[in-house]
């Protein structure tokens, strides 16, 4: 069996120009709720986000993080990338401070991530190895699902402040980094999901909610990573 992560099929780019963008931003910034998060079959979640490229000034964009970081925190979740609110940009913010069962934390690798906003973001495996876990999406809601991924992965990406920064994740940390650039370049878990896998968040909670997938792999009939 091939257990490689797979690939991702080829995003078109975003339509929209620079102005469009900002326009969108603006928008979003004058609500007086926070945005709603777009759902699958949205086409914003399955277009290529434009490289950030100084769009937005330094207070919008500021703005923005904020913003998404809380509709993050509201949902919950994460992790949390711009087209998910409708912005086809190539920003994303990350936090992981869930307490969950210590079992799962060890079979997941799933250590504390601090918060930290991510522009341009590009992965790159280090080494072979790989770890197969029920996901969900903030975009996808309603469903799990086993996806194959990097266990190690190192991240090179944009400040907010437009420094260039490298940093290295794994474990849960890697799947975390992994998912939200994915989302930066028309990518869903589903695309690279073990389709076998594929329960209602009802079903997971239920009866796979565990460390590991062995026993969801021999109920439901797909590989076990």
């Amino acid at each position: 069996m091939d257990f490689r992560p797979r690939s991702l099929t080829a995003a078109p780019p975003t339509p929209l120009a620079a102005r469009e963008i900002r326009e969108l931003v603006e928008g979003i910034l004058a609500l007086d709720t926070l945005p709603p998060i777009v759902q699958a079959g949205h086409p914003v979640l399955r277009q290529r986000a434009a490289p950030f490229d100084g769009q937005l000034d330094d207070a919008v964009l500021g703005q923005l993080i904020e913003v998404m970081r809380r509709t993050m925190h509201d949902a919950p979740g994460v992790g949390l990338a711009a087209p998910q609110i409708g912005i086809p940009l190539q920003l994303a913010v990350l936090e992981d401070q869930f307490d969950v069962d210590p079992a799962a934390a060890v079979a997941r690798e799933r250590a504390p991530l601090d918060f930290f906003a991510m522009l341009n973001p590009v992965y790159a495996p280090l080494g072979d190895g790989t770890a197969s876990f029920y996901e969900g999406c903030l975009s996808v809601r309603g469903y799990q699902a086993v996806v194959t991924r990097h266990r190690h992965v190192s991240l090179d990406y944009l400040r907010p402040d437009g420094s260039s920064a490298q940093a290295e994740f794994s474990g849960w940390q890697a799947r975390i980094v992994q998912h939200e650039t994915d989302h930066l370049h028309g990518g869903l878990y589903l695309d690279r999901a073990e389709s076998r896998s594929l329960a209602s968040s009802e079903e997971y909670a239920a009866r796979w909610a565990q460390p590991g997938i062995s026993q969801a792999a021999a109920e439901l009939g797909f590989p076990p990573g």
